[in-house]
């Protein structure tokens, strides 16, 4: 009510002028918000890409079950699936900064610094299956053919940048 009373007060009260306001708000309270989502990341981006990767394992997980025949196949958990993995494609490179070749329990390889490039491409790579995945998927048939590109992709980089399980 007072923001209202605000916007008449100085003569805002002109068609779209209030929700141009609220646009600008909306917008700088989002940007703020991924400031301090990069500032977290970059005070341990060990812990920040474990995360990531475990919720890319769940979202995996729940797409393998569908494969499998386990849980039904749903089009809105795949969606959500593919959109986790395209952020993930998105965010991770950058939390591979120099300081976080060793500690924190990381699982990265030295591959990973030793080769940048083919580290970023990789995940380009699979931010574009995905988006393509999410695009393309509208049933069981063609998730499974999703799933096989996906699996590549994540396997590819697993092999070469993973430190390997015991």
């Amino acid at each position: 009510m007072e923001l209202v009373f605000v916007c008449y007060r100085f003569g805002w009260n002109q068609k779209g002028t209030f929700m141009k306001l609220m646009r600008i708000a909306v917008a700088a309270v989002a940007l703020v918000a991924l400031g301090a989502t990069a500032v977290v990341a970059q005070q341990d981006p060990i812990a920040a890409r474990k995360a990531m990767m475990k919720a890319n394992g769940q979202a995996a997980g729940a797409l393998a079950k569908m494969v499998k025949g386990e849980a039904a196949f749903d089009l809105a958990t795949a969606k959500k699936s593919f959109a986790t993995f395209e952020d993930a494609a998105a965010k991770m490179p950058a939390l591979f900064p120099d300081n976080s070749k060793s500690g924190g329990e990381t699982a990265a390889t030295p591959k990973v610094w030793e080769d940048m490039a083919d580290f970023k491409a990789k995940f380009v790579k699979f931010g574009e299956d995905a988006k393509a995945a999410d695009a393309s998927v509208k049933d069981l048939d063609s998730l499974k053919a999703a799933m096989g590109t996906l699996g590549k992709d994540c396997g590819g980089c697993h092999e070469l940048y993973r430190v390997k399980k015991s």
